[in-house]
């Protein structure tokens, strides 16, 4: 299954598109190159889950925690992580399976702790600078 994004004015669509496609799934990592768009597309996906935080990446924290109506919701971003280790000390665990909604960026660095029922989402940047989403 798979959405086009010609613009960023299609963010909201593609987010509507992507929790209803979803179905029951709470756990989405994102898989995409640096700079193709994840965390701009993990903010379009909490403004459409109604989230009443200001949204950023959590290079630097790891995770940040947001407020919405849905109780809270959780944004991974593994990227500094040095080994999978570093995220059992976080207790990402109490996360993953807490039936809250996760956002995980850079899963690649913790293959072996992804809950086998995640949602894989995949975008791909084209010449035109448009982006494919995929949802598997």
């Amino acid at each position: 299954m798979e959405f086009k994004v010609a613009n960023p004015e299609a963010l909201p669509d593609a987010a509507k598109w992507l929790i209803d496609n979803a179905g029951d799934k709470r756990v989405f990592v994102f898989q995409a190159p640096m700079g193709a768009g994840k965390t701009t597309f993990i903010k379009a996906i909490c403004d459409f889950l109604n989230v009443e935080d200001s949204t950023s990446s959590p290079t630097f924290s790891i995770v940040n925690e947001y407020s919405s109506a849905q109780g809270p919701i959780y944004h991974f971003d593994f990227y500094r992580l040095k080994n999978e280790q570093e995220a059992f000390d976080l207790g990402y665990e109490e996360y993953f399976y807490s039936d809250n909604y996760c956002f995980i960026e850079w899963p690649e660095k913790i293959p072996n702790l992804i809950p086998e029922d995640a949602a894989i989402v995949q975008i791909e940047v084209a010449d035109d600078q448009s982006r494919t989403i995929k949802l598997k």
